[in-house]
């Protein structure tokens, strides 16, 4: 599948190996109500995708990110990881880069 769409979210719960989904993804903030489409390269056994999300709505303390297969509602998760609070207002932009290595002959 097209595992590129980039997803922000304020769940806070830690990500687990049985994560089929983002905790509270956001919606409505982001522009067009879509998740950012990444750019995807691959070399060297290592796949690389970098999206922009912009806001076109709300002031949320983003806390998680993940990596979908859709632009928009349930939708395979490739990754999802959590961190500190980013504090993000309407225009505000957050770029993700997503990097999996993967290993020859596994």
């Amino acid at each position: 599948g097209d595992l590129f769409y980039h997803a922000l979210g304020t769940g806070t719960a830690a990500a687990a190996v049985t994560d089929t989904g983002m905790g509270t993804e956001l919606t409505t903030e982001y522009t067009g109500n879509v998740r950012a489409t990444g750019t995807h390269t691959s070399s060297a056994g290592v796949y690389t995708s970098v999206a922009t999300n912009t806001l076109d709505s709300g002031t949320p303390a983003v806390t998680e990110h993940g990596v979908m297969g859709a632009s928009t509602g349930a939708s395979t998760l490739i990754d999802r990881h959590v961190f500190a609070a980013v504090n993000m207002a309407s225009g505000d932009s957050f770029v993700s880069t997503y990097e999996l290595t993967l290993t020859a002959g596994g």
